[in-house]
């Protein structure tokens, strides 16, 4: 059996590759016929295979998710990082939706309200960490909106609002005291109108 050594190979010309020397020549004609170096990685392709190997791993792709063109390369980081249409969660309420719309809903989603329950203040979710990390936990009635206002206060407001069901009962004692003085006044008359009656 004979050493391959370096005195006895050829570098092929075609595929750049140690060929023993007794082989060079048969290697070079079936090389040169049969592969050829891809001009993006260098390797040795079947002449049959160079446009498949060129589609399956150096053409630009389509991201599925957006459609733009890209290198395979970036594919993985861009639907990761960067593709607009890539499915991210809210950080006020972990709704997943795109990327791109994102900004808006969190604009919309971080100015609803919860109720502290140490200071019994309504606070905005896009404030709701500073507020947890400063809250004394004592209700602070001078700031905040009316719901926040306890019932105590709301009597000491004596330019309160009427409550709807007041402004209702108050209305009806009106209409029954109506109605009474207008039956009363609608019997006198009548009584009044019997004894005119039996006069003549």
């Amino acid at each position: 059996m004979e050493i391959v050594t370096e005195e006895n190979t050829n570098m092929c010309s075609h595929c750049n590759r140690a060929i023993p020397s007794s082989n060079i020549d048969l290697h070079y004609a079936h090389c040169s016929r049969n592969l050829e170096k891809c001009k993006v990685c260098g390797d040795m392709i079947p002449k049959k295979h160079a446009e498949e190997h060129f589609l399956n791993t150096h053409a630009p792709v389509a991201c599925s998710l957006c459609s733009e063109t890209m290198e395979r390369e970036i594919l993985a980081i861009h639907k990761g990082e960067n593709c607009p249409q890539r499915i991210v969660t809210c950080e006020f309420c972990e709704f997943p939706l795109p990327a791109i719309d994102l900004a808006e809903h969190q604009e919309v989603c971080g100015n609803r309200t919860e109720l502290c329950h140490l200071c019994h203040r309504y606070i905005r979710l896009r404030e709701r960490y500073n507020h947890e990390t400063s809250c004394a936990g004592v209700p602070d009635n001078t700031v905040g909106s009316s719901r926040d206002a306890r019932p105590a206060d709301r009597e000491r407001n004596p330019q309160r609002r009427q409550e709807p069901h007041e402004f209702s009962r108050r209305r009806l004692l009106v209409t029954i005291a109506i109605t009474g003085i207008a039956v009363l006044l609608g019997s006198l008359f009548f009584q009044r109108k019997e004894e005119t009656n039996q006069v003549h």
